[in-house]
């Protein structure tokens, strides 16, 4: 079964307050797509060809570069469209909301601890907000296209928020500014979504 590129749940426009119009468009008709490109041909007539994305994450150590990596990228961006939105939502309320008042001292504070896993995340990566297999609230980040689903990242768990800090993700309007780039994405998280995943994690 080929994998195949996801549509976006909005317009390319749709962040512009954070994120501008060509950078989603190229993100996502040009890197994005690769990935799905070379995930497949990489799987093709292997018995890799018939399982899940996250069945790959689970044992992405043992798995060819080509296929963890483009595997990775194909999971990790089809989940970074879904954490964003046009309509921005200020902050999580409820029991996430709770959650990370109890974990980090207060959102302001969490949002420190990510800007920072991803801001000196060395080269290529992401930054994460996952719910551990203990059932707690932890930030991370991973090289490459990593994840912590998989079985070779350092910090596992389940990802509920993630942010791509890829020079490709950021480079037309803030140029070497990533710092920059991550305070401006807090305006187009996805609260609900996030507190969705949240609570099915939990």
């Amino acid at each position: 079964m080929a994998f195949t590129l996801p549509d976006l749940p909005y317009d390319y426009d749709a962040l512009e307050v954070s994120i501008d119009a060509r950078t989603m468009e190229i993100h996502h008709t040009k890197h994005h797509n690769a990935y799905i490109t070379n995930l497949n041909n990489a799987i093709a007539d292997t018995a890799l060809a018939d399982q899940s994305l996250e069945d790959m994450m689970a044992k992405a150590g043992t798995l060819p570069p080509a296929v963890r990596n483009n595997g990775g990228g194909h999971w990790n961006h089809s989940f970074f469209w879904d954490v964003m939105s046009g309509d921005s939502m200020g902050a999580p309320k409820g029991a996430l909301a709770d959650d990370i008042n109890a974990t980090f001292g207060s959102f302001d504070a969490m949002k420190e601890q990510f800007n920072t896993a991803g801001a000196t995340r060395f080269g290529s990566g992401w930054a994460w907000l996952t719910v551990g297999a203990d059932g707690k609230l932890q930030i991370s980040s991973t090289p490459n296209q990593d994840n912590p689903l998989m079985d070779c990242a350092d910090v596992q768990g389940t990802p509920i928020l993630g942010l791509d800090v890829w020079e490709h993700a950021y480079y037309l309007r803030y140029q070497n500014l990533r710092p920059a780039y991550m305070q401006a994405w807090w305006d187009v998280v996805n609260w609900d979504k996030v507190s969705e995943l949240y609570s099915a994690a939990k």
